[in-house]
């Protein structure tokens, strides 16, 4: 179901982004597959919509797209097979989706995921309360299907991955992807126990357990 932990990097990053503070929750992870295939694993709609979520819209750069039930946006650029922008907003609120692949050889590509966020006084607060687990088990989870899409293209069953989630073994990953999120803020400077209580309350929000 997933990818090797131990194949995926995650980190923090400071940066200025359209003119404004900004902090980023940024992973890593290499897929065995020409870069071409997984650009179109990534952009093309019918293949998107078979391990991630369908998407509509004017699907080309300056276009709007809409992810079912889930962020909305423009598409800022699409330089194929390397570089997909997105904004990504969602409940009233913006942010930045850098998506970029590099190929490392006939059948490997990397992935590098950027999701970016302006350091207003709300999303600080969050930060605070959840820490980058809060963003970064989301995509943990919605980039868990296209290891297993590519290696055999399944279709992605709702159903199913809601089961697998509410598991034993779902429940274990969004901790142990959460423990890396941990990790990832304690490199970034974070306090050691505000990120684990941070990293708690995520583990919780996804589980729907309650804090310890």
């Amino acid at each position: 179901m997933t990818q090797e932990q131990s194949e995926i990097e995650r980190k923090i990053q400071s940066m200025v982004w359209e003119g404004e503070p900004s902090r980023a929750v940024i992973t890593q992870r290499t897929y065995p597959t020409e870069i071409e295939d997984l650009w179109d694993a990534i952009v093309t709609p019918e293949r998107l919509s078979r391990w991630f979520l369908p998407i509509t819209g004017d699907l080309r750069e300056g276009g709007r797209y809409q992810l079912e039930g889930n962020a909305g946006g423009t598409i800022t650029q699409c330089k194929a097979p390397n570089l997909v922008s997105v904004t990504w907003e969602m409940f009233g609120d913006i942010g930045w989706l850098n998506v970029n692949l590099e190929a490392l050889g006939n059948q490997s590509t990397r992935l590098t995921l950027e999701h970016i966020a302006h350091e207003t006084a709300d999303t600080l607060q969050f930060w605070d309360q959840y820490g980058p687990g809060a963003l970064g088990v989301g995509w943990d989870l919605g980039l868990s299907g296209l290891p297993k899409y590519l290696a055999s293209a399944d279709d992605f069953n709702p159903e199913v991955e809601e089961t697998w989630v509410a598991s034993a073994e779902g429940r274990d990953f969004i901790r142990s992807c959460s423990d890396e999120w941990v990790a990832a803020a304690l490199a970034y400077g974070t306090d050691s126990q505000q990120a684990q209580e941070a990293g708690d309350r995520t583990v919780a929000f996804y589980t729907g357990d309650a804090v310890e």
